[in-house]
Order: structure tokens, then sequence, then C-alpha cells
């Protein structure tokens, strides 16, 4: 019989070298809830093992290695629910599920039009369809692996959501009339790298994350344009920003004129979210 006292400070010890004390804790909750269905109230009560999987020390080989818990098991929370994720996708963040709430406490209405660009995993059109009130909800990517992956979380949660393979830099927005253009694109610059993760630079889309030092703006220019043709009159866009970038962003809706552009601060007080509306 195996102690989960005893199991929870060994994947502690272990993982202690490679990542920070309250991060080795929650790694160890999280990896013995899912190999074992272990809870923070059986490992304070001290319950007693059968047998430790293999599985388990072979994800803890990968977590000293740097690769993501995310990847390793095959899943990511946002609001409230599960969603896959792998290599092919970005982990989705805090900062996006505020994304997502912001929206939805400013959109109470039924049937909406919305488009999502550069899904990733799915997780922000999925959560809008399931969240607010019978929307008709289409999502794009550039990437066939990125677009298997949402169709699969799509189908898990039960969320009608329309998804489409297309470019965004050279090819049209698949619909029109819409009355919400929401995304989340690549924003870290080249020159921002250094400040990263290990893991993140690693293991994460490159395609996802980066865009050049010489045109950092290149896809909010171009979903914006392209968001005069395709957004009704009053309709909103949203967008998740570079906090260095805040101000550029609010110039460059503003000159091509869009109304009521508001910036809004995550919960870590950066410049993260920039919403504005067609006029």
């Amino acid at each position: 019989m195996n102690s989960s006292r005893n199991l929870y400070q060994s994947i502690v010890d272990r993982l202690k070298n490679s990542y920070p004390e309250t991060e080795t804790q929650s790694l160890a909750f999280w990896m013995l809830e899912h190999f074992l269905q272990v809870s923070r109230g059986d490992i304070i009560r001290d319950k007693e093992l059968q047998e430790i999987p293999q599985a388990l020390h072979a994800a803890l080989e990968e977590l000293q290695a740097g690769k993501p818990i995310q990847y390793i098991l095959g899943e990511a929370p946002f609001y409230g629910r599960d969603f896959k994720v792998n290599p092919s996708v970005l982990i989705p963040r805090n900062e996006t599920e505020e994304l997502v709430h912001l929206i939805i406490k400013e959109n109470p209405y039924s049937g909406l039009r919305i488009l999502d660009i550069g899904t990733g995993s799915g997780c922000i059109p999925i959560t809008l369809y399931l969240e607010m009130a019978d929307p008709l909800v289409t999502a794009i990517d550039i990437s066939e692996h990125a677009l298997q992956t949402a169709k699969e979380n799509a189908s898990i949660h039960d969320a009608k959501v329309s998804f489409i393979q297309t470019d965004i830099l050279s090819g049209t927005l698949p619909i029109s009339d819409l009355d919400i253009l929401v995304s989340n694109p690549p924003y870290v610059r080249e020159l921002e790298k250094a400040q990263m993760h290990k893991n993140v630079l690693e293991y994460e889309p490159s395609l996802a994350l980066f865009v050049s030092n010489a045109d950092p703006l290149i896809f909010y220019r171009t979903i914006t344009s392209k968001g005069l043709d395709a957004l009704k009159p009053d309709g909103k866009l949203y967008f998740e920003i570079n906090e260095a970038l805040a101000s550029e962003m609010e110039e460059l809706v503003s000159e091509l004129g869009y109304q009521n552009i508001k910036v809004h601060q995550d919960l870590q007080g950066k410049d993260r979210i920039l919403s504005a509306q067609k006029k």
C-alpha cells in the first residue's frame, strides 16, 4: 500500500528544482487527481493507494523536462469546462477567460451572429455558444490540426459551432452581417521571446504566438479593416491584446473609424482587452 500524502510530497520534491514552490504543489495535486482520482481531501486524510500507474512516472519525467502539464494530460480548464489541447493549439489562458466573460456580460441578447478568428482549441466560440442565448457562431483558423482539435472540443461539449479553414491575412471573412467579431491573434513580438518561459517557447505553436517586430499589429490591422465590411452597424469588435501595444491599438482602431473604444485591464492590472464598435 502507498500513502497518498507521501506520494504527494515525493512529486513536490521531484519538481521543486524545475518550478516555483506554489506551482509544484498545484502540479502535484493535478497529477494525483488525474492519474489516481485522489482529491486534496484524500491527501489530507492520507488515503492509502493500491498501485501507482506507470503513466504517472512518465508524466513526471515530461514535467521535469519542461513540457506543459496541459499537453501531458491532453486537456486544460477554461471557463468551467475541460478542453482537449495538444501542441497544435495554444493552452487557454486566464486572460482569455476574461475576454469571453466581457463579451458575455456586455451582450445579453438572443441570436447574435459571432465570428472568432484564430480559434485554436475552440475555447472562445464554444464557450460563447454555450453561455449566450442561441447565438450563431462561426470560427476560423489557418491550421488544419487546430481545427481538428476545435471540432473535437465542440463535439464533446455539444456546441454547434461552424469551423472553417482560411488564412485571415490573404482570404476574406467567410460570413458577414456580424454582431460580434472576436480574436485572440498572435501578438507576442519576437523581441519579447527572451521574457518567456522555456516551456512556452519549446512546446506551444509559434504560429499562434509570435509576430514580427517590424509589424506587430498586422493581424489586428487586417481583422479591423475587414471587420468594417463584415460587421453590422453598431457591431462590436473584441481583441485580446499585447499590453505593451495598447496605445497603438487604440490609435489603429480609431483611425479606421470605430467608436466607443475601450481598453480593459485584466486581473493583473495589465491592458489586455480592447473593445470597439462600428459606426
